[in-house]
């Protein structure tokens, strides 16, 4: 690639960011050390090379063993409400291609991420020592129970869809921990929700409606 495509491609990506970062403040998003974190890890390393033009964009793309990063700017709002704080640890289900559990590890103190899929949990763990981050676990596990020989946690995602409140999650969390996670039928639409916990029970906000896919246990045997 000659210099001049090159400054074109970086003249875009910037552009793209400009765009995002005043899309998260009208939707009133300013959490800063998550926006320092966005802007620090390059989202193009995370996309398909064929979707690099929409990478920036609220569009759900196509990554490897049929399943999707979710939009960026649903990423941030769920993200943002689980107000990430230094010294948190940070329960991920469903690793995708590595991107939130990177952003989440430059203001955590430790993240650990689980997929089903052996593919794209070697393809997130190369994504990840490329770029130096030494502070996420990645395993190849089912999550979909969460990890509860591994908690408790101060803030726990899960990015696919339990049918019902996953009330099992409140012995994983600490104190006055948060979890985000979509709730609803897995052929309809499901609420993004937040849930905090108080004592033995979840303080629950609603943020979105989503569609995303079913949360699915065991793991995958040959991808």
């Amino acid at each position: 690639m000659n210099t001049g495509a090159r400054m074109d491609i970086q003249e875009a990506e910037r552009e793209r960011f400009a765009a995002f970062v005043m899309r998260m403040r009208a939707a009133g998003i300013n959490h800063r050390p998550l926006m320092s974190a966005v802007e620090v890890t390059p989202r193009l390393d995370f996309v398909p090379a064929q979707w690099s033009a929409e990478a920036w964009s609220d569009r759900m793309v196509p990554i490897e063993c049929g399943e999707t990063i979710e939009g960026l700017d649903l990423q941030m709002r769920v993200l943002a409400a689980l107000d990430l704080q230094p010294g948190h640890r940070v329960l991920e289900i469903g690793t995708g291609s590595g991107y939130t559990s990177a952003v989440m590890s430059r203001i955590a103190a430790r993240v650990l991420t689980f997929d089903r899929y052996k593919t794209l949990v070697e393809k997130a763990r190369r994504r990840h020592e490329t770029l130096g981050i030494n502070n996420v676990l990645i395993r190849h596990a089912d999550g979909s129970q969460g990890a509860m020989a591994e908690g408790p946690f101060d803030r726990i995602v899960a990015w696919a869809a339990y049918e019902t409140l996953p009330r099992g999650f409140v012995d994983q969390l600490a104190t006055g921990g948060i979890m985000v996670a979509p709730i609803g039928p897995a052929e309809d639409i499901q609420v993004m929700e937040r849930l905090v916990k108080l004592g033995s029970r979840f303080e629950r906000e609603v943020l979105a409606n989503v569609r995303l896919q079913p949360m699915a246990s065991g793991i995958a045997a040959a991808i």
